[in-house]
């Protein structure tokens, strides 16, 4: 199977096991056993992980996932988690992995609260108001907290701690000419008890209200995935991005020309596969199969 350009209509194909899918490059040699390739695929040379409902749900490591990580070290692809969770800092996300059983380097996790500090270190934005958890501060530990004036307004995922005058504060900074950057704008994610509003609710009642599009820093925002391949030395167009929602990290892939593997884990749901959203270009049960699909043996 060959996988066409960014924006292709191609249908997907569903992976459940056996040897690696035939995922290849117009112009690559393939060679085929009926439904599978014989060779394993050779022109994914990194790989970016969602987390949240790909990895892990709830407290718990999707069954296989840590397996499957290591399998795909051994077999020398470059790894990146790439998320777009807010609740938390870098370091408590990659504590909180340890704690479930998987081993992450800090430098392997690449979230949406850094990516915004980095575009807003480049527009010299320093002072801020920060609409996210006090967790998530220590990830803008060099930037001003200003609820004043803030030059900025970054609204991630506060849960419960929202409340009419946090809303209404951040929108009146932004009618007043701050900066408005999103760290996401996901729906809802699956709480492991079942799902909860996530950020793109305020952002979007916020974008409604203040007439402003926000600047998105997290997925899909082909900033993030072109960050995250040139992190790993390796071209968009050779980074495989697995995830579990076709609005985010599916339509991140195709944004960059990237390889997009949806897994049916997390928040997806069949009826992603026929609604009009982008559609991967492989479907697995889970990541467990993953180094199987990319050629990498266990």
């Amino acid at each position: 199977m060959t996988r066409e350009s960014a924006g292709s209509d191609q249908p997907w194909t569903s992976f459940s096991f056996g040897p690696s899918f035939p995922l290849t490059r117009p112009g690559a040699e393939t060679h085929y056993t009926g439904h599978f390739m014989t060779e394993p695929l050779e022109d994914i040379k990194g790989v970016l992980l969602d987390l949240d409902g790909t990895i892990f749900v709830g407290d718990r490591l999707i069954p296989g996932a840590a397996d499957a990580v290591d399998a795909l070290r051994r077999g020398g692809l470059p790894l990146r988690f790439g998320t777009n969770i807010t609740r938390m800092s870098r370091l408590a996300l990659v504590n909180r992995l340890s704690e479930m059983g998987l081993e992450v380097e800090p430098a392997e996790v690449f979230t949406a609260p850094l990516a915004a500090a980095a575009w807003l270190e480049k527009k010299g934005l320093w002072n801020l108001s920060l609409c996210v958890p006090e967790a998530t501060h220590a990830d803008f530990g060099h930037f001003k907290i200003n609820e004043t004036s803030p030059q900025a307004v970054v609204v991630g995922d506060l849960g419960e701690a929202w409340d009419f005058a946090r809303l209404n504060g951040a929108f009146r900074h932004i009618m007043e000419g701050a900066e408005f950057v999103a760290l996401q704008r996901n729906r809802y994610w699956d709480t492991g008890d079942g799902p909860a509003l996530d950020a793109g609710a305020f952002v979007t009642a916020l974008e409604y209200a203040t007439g402003r599009e926000a600047m998105l820093a997290g997925k899909p925002s082909a900033m993030f995935f072109q960050a995250a391949a040139e992190s790993m030395g390796v071209d968009p167009f050779n980074l495989a991005v697995v995830g579990d929602d076709p609005g985010t990290d599916v339509a991140g892939a195709h944004a960059c020309d990237a390889a997009a593997i949806l897994v049916r884990t997390g928040r997806f749901s069949e009826g992603d596969l026929t609604s009009n959203i982008p559609q991967p270009d492989l479907i697995l049960d889970s990541v467990a199969t993953l180094p199987s699909a990319l050629g990498v043996g266990f």
